[in-house]
């Protein structure tokens, strides 16, 4: 047993010494009057889950390679669509015309001191049954533009902005060479982003060993990691800008629809980029010459790392076919007996880049598990009071074209009609993750401590708690973390299909799933299979279950709750917590800039006392100015007296007034929309959570404000500050009225 395994059970046990387990069963759930129905729909629905059935949906919808537009992806949509019509679902597929390109030609080669031509192809294992089939998608990042070209190669670690600030220091440019860049650290369609904005003319990423091969664990098929001819597919798209169809913005891709041209997509990049093995980038890695890495660059690859340029020149050459194709998006309906036109609305995708059975099938065969266990519930007779929407997303892995298209068709109808959107993705053996709406966070803390963990026998809360606190990195950290009692919420970025949802419509969202002890090198290779899945994943599918019953149980009490559950009490603390850490980062700014200046001056008087040496007097760092967050901290008082005034009126209100509260209080988020959107992305409206500029899938939050601070732009921040200040004073006059 590893030392870190050691500490999690010292501390798990710490935890279930002080757990009182009389019962699953909670004595109050919120928004719920008769508790006890509640809770025997639940027990009712628990009973019809089945680990079994999780795994045999896993290994029938990763049998095929499904990627949008192919002969599996109809097979697993059909499949999916069968599946909640035989559970009393009125389901219809749902097309949409889609822009997806895929490889005609793809070429790497490096001449002169050293030769080679790279493989640029995953092998079949006889330990994996799909890992030869034909139909698969070859080793390519999607949306990388066509491009043949001929330069140097660059090292430039994980492409981040700060490497290029590095490369700065030792005098290297990469503009006209390509790039070589580590995945990790950041999602993938940053790296090549950065390089474009550089000046760089082709881009290639590999997995080093390091992060995902030989050194973090056996390489498969002995272990779950990469061996040297695994390759990470997937988009780099610039999500960050708009998501979806690149050639139809804000509109839902259907027959007919104005498609502006692919070059002019202002969120695809323009140079060629290709994603290949640590195998393939090995010996053009020991071509390059120049400068010795620095220590935190060098990977595990048996060689000193250099920066480059490269000795020999690489010839990077790829082509895409650029073809229109069909997205099937699966939707199945059970309609409310009191609130019809309420919704709520759970999906999970159903494409992969290959097999996909972690990606994303695992969390496919949990909803479908949940669909089942409800179907059986209305064989009892039981209906639910709001529309349950259950949606398979075709197309999540090239930038959330299903989801994106299908919301962007349906704005109007979803944004009076959608209570809350409930996403997950891969699934495995773990901890539970949520992020979402915080809002919701009260519901989330009680729902983690009643699904029990299938690995420990505790609640997955207690679990999660003991988790943060053996990983706490201080004293202070770890007590915090043990005497927790909410569940922590974090805010949602980008990478899944909630984007659209709450990004877009404001609609409040959820995402959800399990992991942690699942780690591998499968993601998006042909790897990514049953065989993979039962030996690494989730062996006995026990957290496929656990997910259904999460995620289930979200969906069953949005459905079926008195007085909906919202909570922006605290939705209020935890905005007001951003606000407080951008305050302070300001300061540290002033700080360090005032600190800089003066070791600046000291050395200016220095050189002007001895002009024989030459040296140039150093720029001044730019002074950082006040930042007035008055107007936001005014806003946040009104939005905590109003989050209290809704509290009070859900205690004291009639049958009447409780009907009208919830037909309005799930539309409160959409006051968080800003009319304009973010600077430079406009598509993205709310005003509290985005996915960074350059961290891709991780949040920003209060991203106009907190990115305008990063970069410096004082004028922009104060201009965003007035922005997000407007949009919390119209949520407070919002929930001041209902």
């Amino acid at each position: 047993m590893k030392k870190q395994s050691i500490l999690f059970c010292s501390a798990l046990a710490l935890l279930i010494v002080g757990t009182n387990f009389t019962s699953n069963a909670q004595n109050t759930l919120l928004g719920f009057k008769n508790v006890d129905k509640e809770n025997k729909l639940e027990k009712d629905f628990d009973a019809q889950l089945s680990a079994k059935r999780v795994g045999e949906n896993i290994k029938l919808l990763s049998s095929v390679p499904h990627h949008i537009g192919s002969v599996g992806g109809k097979f697993v949509a059909e499949q999916i669509a069968k599946t909640f019509r035989e559970n009393g679902w009125d389901t219809k597929i749902e097309t949409y015309q889609v822009l997806f390109p895929t490889p005609i030609t793809r070429l790497l080669e490096m001449k002169g001191t050293t030769n080679y031509k790279a493989q640029l192809k995953e092998y079949a294992v006889k330990e994996d049954a799909t890992s030869n089939q034909a139909d698969q998608l070859p080793t390519y990042n999607c949306w990388s533009a066509d491009g043949d070209v001929n330069a140097q190669l660059v090292f430039v670690n994980y492409g981040l902005p700060e490497d290029y600030e590095t490369l700065a220091k030792y005098g290297i440019d990469v503009k006209g060479k390509i790039v070589i860049a580590k995945y990790g650290r950041s999602w993938r369609g940053i790296k090549p982003k950065v390089a474009q904005e550089h000046g760089a003319i082709g881009c290639l990423i590999y997995s080093d060993p390091m992060d995902d091969g030989y050194t973090a664990g056996d390489t498969y098929p002995t272990g779950a990691f990469k061996n040297d001819q695994t390759v990470q597919r997937g988009s780099i798209m610039d999500m960050v800008v708009y998501p979806g169809d690149p050639t139809t913005p804000n509109v839902g891709s259907i027959e007919g629809v104005k498609r502006v041209d692919h070059t002019e997509a202002q969120n695809l990049l323009k140079i060629p980029v290709l994603p290949i093995s640590y195998g393939d980038a090995t010996p053009l890695l020991k071509d390059m010459a120049g400068p010795v890495a620095p220590k935190e660059w060098a990977g595990s690859l048996p060689f000193t790392y250099h920066i480059g340029p490269s000795k020999s020149t690489v010839h990077l050459k790829v082509a895409f076919d650029w073809k229109i194709r069909p997205a099937l998006n699966v939707i199945a309906t059970i309609k409310g007996s009191e609130y019809p036109d309420q919704w709520v609305i759970r999906g999970n995708h159903h494409d992969g880049w290959v097999n996909g059975a972690s990606d994303p099938i695992s969390g496919m065969a949990s909803e479908l598990e949940e669909a089942i266990a409800i179907g059986g519930l209305l064989k009892q007779g039981w209906r639910p009071k709001r529309t349950l929407v259950y949606c398979a997303w075709d197309g999540e892995e090239p930038g959330l074209l299903g989801s994106t298209e299908w919301v962007e068709n349906h704005a109007a109808e979803l944004q009076s009609k959608a209570v809350a959107y409930i996403n997950s993705d891969g699934n495995g053996r773990g901890f539970m993750g949520a992020e979402g709406s915080h809002a919701f966070a009260p519901m989330i803390t009680e729902i983690s401590k009643e699904v029990i963990d299938p690995q420990t026998g505790v609640s997955v809360f207690e679990r999660s708690k003991a988790k943060r606190a053996t990983s706490a990195s201080s004293s202070k950290a770890k007590k915090e973390a043990f005497e927790s009692t909410a569940y922590p919420l974090g805010a949602l970025g980008a990478g899944s299909d909630y984007s659209s949802f709450i990004q877009h419509l404001g609609v409040p969202s959820l995402n959800i799933g399990y992991g942690g002890e699942n780690d591998g090198g499968e993601y998006h290779s042909i790897y990514d299979s049953y065989d993979n899945y039962i030996r690494f994943k989730d062996p006995g599918f026990e957290y496929g279950v656990a997910l259904a019953k999460t995620t289930g149980r979200v969906a069953l009490r949005l459905a079926e709750a008195d007085i909906l559950p919202f909570d922006f009490r605290n939705l209020h603390t935890t905005i007001k917590g951003y606000v407080n850490e951008l305050m302070l980062n300001v300061d540290q700014m002033r700080e360090k800039a005032k600190v800089e200046n003066e070791l600046i001056a000291k050395k200016a008087y220095l050189i002007a006392a001895d002009p024989t040496e030459g040296l140039k007097t150093p720029t001044a760092e730019v002074e950082v100015p006040f930042i007035d967050f008055s107007l936001i901290l005014n806003a946040l008082s009104k939005l905590e007296k109003a989050a209290a005034h809704i509290e009070q009126s859900k205690t004291s209100a009639d049958v009447n007034k409780i009907t009208n509260l919830n037909a309005k209080i799930f539309a409160a988020e959409q006051q968080l929309l800003t009319t304009t959107g973010l600077p430079r992305r406009p598509w993205f409206k709310h005003s509290i959570y985005a996915p960074g500029f350059y961290t891709g899938y991780g949040v920003k939050t209060v991203p106009g404000v907190r990115e305008a601070i990063e970069q410096k732009d004082w004028k922009e921040a104060n201009e965003q500050i007035i922005e997000v200040s407007k949009a919390i004073d119209r949520l407070s006059s919002y929930l001041d009225a209902l």
